[in-house]
């Protein structure tokens, strides 16, 4: 270990870009063993890991890079796998160098991070390449918990309580499990094949799925309620928010969600809206996170014209991870920073022909830090488009059984817990974007996970 004055970071070979805009495959390659081994002997092994406080799940990350770096590839696994519902998925879509990577200390004095994510997926990769395989309990109890919704905070959820020899029942409105997994993140950063494993061996463990099923719709709340001992909702936050400027529901308008979601289909062979089509259309992206970026690289991918990405801040502070759009400048997509939507232009059939722009200053530092965005007066200019998606985040959705049981929200929609993440209806409970609003996939991980682990001291 500490060999860090000696080895260099290095990062994962990325396929060649002219190649990879061809197709929606991972644009990724798993590190080899010894790039993984001789990138986690660069660990300082710290008293205090940074990278461990700073990770949601709070992943035993200096633990695991020491077994290695020695080698020990299935305690790695054992250690990798303990924390976190689903290492070889947060290894892939988590923006490192906000969370573990951006705290790691040698990122501090320069040396540069530990690949934490890079060597989290190959750890896991490795292992079920070896026969490994994660762990669920033998042993099955009589009680029963229901899960509502299948994306990361259920599918955590459901992880840990199957692993406590809980039965679990779940329930998805889509086709295919996963929510936000499946449906909003491209394939060229997470291969669907990842997730339906993680689901089959769930299956395996005693998960009850059930598709094609909407609470409300195909089914009651109330007859979930009499075949469970306990119900979890993740139900995730698919409203887009307003952009509150005029036309911004013209034709050729989307929102990023609906966007992703009907491309998926399209490659699922699923039936979905052809309107989204935006080959040899010039694309403009209202943006600045990383469902921005993923609509930008779409967009190249299904053959748009052109692709730009319009953000009202400068792009030190997009909030989008730093890899995300270092890959958006690499696939061809164009950036335009400080400058603000002010109103769509449409024709008189009431299409998208262009959008008008406001350019934008930030503001000096106020006392929590942060810089606001002002439009400079006179500087608005057109920018001619075919396509608009407005990536501007989500806000959860209310389905009328929540307030039907009892189930409280708050002002913006999101559902109100305890810290037991125990909903206002006792014996229910919610965590992930549903109660957090748009937030980051690990942090649905851990809203399940201790839900799941109070469920369990609960049902004790």
């Amino acid at each position: 270990m500490q060999n860090f004055t000696e080895l260099e970071r290095i990062e994962p070979e990325k396929r060649d870009q002219n190649e990879r805009i061809k197709d929606f495959k991972e644009i990724y390659e798993l590190f080899k063993t010894t790039d993984a081994s001789f990138q986690a002997e660069r660990c300082i092994q710290c008293g205090d890991p940074f990278c461990h406080n700073k990770c949601p799940l709070h992943n035993y990350i200096p633990f695991w890079l020491k077994a290695i770096a020695n080698s020990n590839k299935q305690l790695a696994f054992n250690l990798s796998n303990e924390t976190n519902p689903f290492p070889e998925i947060t290894g892939r879509i988590c923006p490192q160098d906000r969370l573990c990577e951006g705290a790691c200390t040698l990122n501090q004095d320069g040396f540069g991070a530990i690949t934490i994510g890079a060597i989290e997926t190959y750890i896991s990769e490795n292992g079920f390449k070896h026969g490994l395989k994660p762990y669920f309990s033998k042993k099955t109890s009589d009680k029963k918990i229901a899960i509502i919704g299948s994306g990361p905070a259920g599918m955590s959820a459901a992880t840990y309580l199957l692993r406590a020899g809980i039965g679990v029942d779940m329930y998805e409105k889509s086709s295919r499990p996963g929510g936000l997994l499946t449906y909003g993140i491209p394939n060229f950063k997470l291969d669907k094949k990842i997730v339906e494993r993680r689901y089959e061996w769930l299956k395996e463990a005693g998960l009850n799925l059930r598709t094609n099923c909407e609470v409300g719709k195909d089914i009651t709340f109330s007859e979930i309620v009499k075949n469970c001992n306990g119900i979890f909702i993740g139900i995730g936050a698919q409203k887009s928010r307003s952009a509150k400027i005029a036309n911004e529901y013209a034709k050729g308008t989307f929102r990023a969600i609906d966007f992703l979601v009907n491309i998926q289909k399209k490659l699922f062979n699923e039936p979905y809206d052809d309107k989204y089509d935006v080959k040899n259309k010039n694309v403009v992206v209202i943006g600045g996170g990383d469902t921005a970026m993923d609509c930008v690289r779409t967009s190249i991918r299904e053959g748009a014209k052109s692709v730009k990405c319009l953000y009202r801040r400068d792009r030190a502070n997009m909030p989008g991870s730093k890899k995300e759009i270092k890959n958006v400048y690499d696939e061809g997509g164009e950036f335009i920073f400080n400058v603000s939507p002010k109103e769509v232009l449409v024709n008189s059939d009431e299409k998208v022909i262009a959008i008008e722009m406001n350019k934008t200053i930030l503001s000096e530092k106020d006392s929590s830090g942060r810089q606001k965005v002002e439009i400079i007066k006179g500087s608005n200019f057109r920018i001619d488009a075919d396509i608009i998606i407005f990536s501007l985040g989500f806000e959860p959705e209310t389905p009328s059984f929540l307030a039907e049981n009892g189930i409280e929200v708050n002002k913006w929609g999101g559902i109100v817990v305890d810290e037991n993440y125990e909903t206002s209806k006792k014996g229910i409970y919610s965590g992930g974007d549903c109660y957090r609003g748009a937030n980051l996939v690990v942090r649905a991980a851990y809203d399940g996970k201790q839900a799941a682990h109070n469920i369990i001291e609960t049902l004790k």
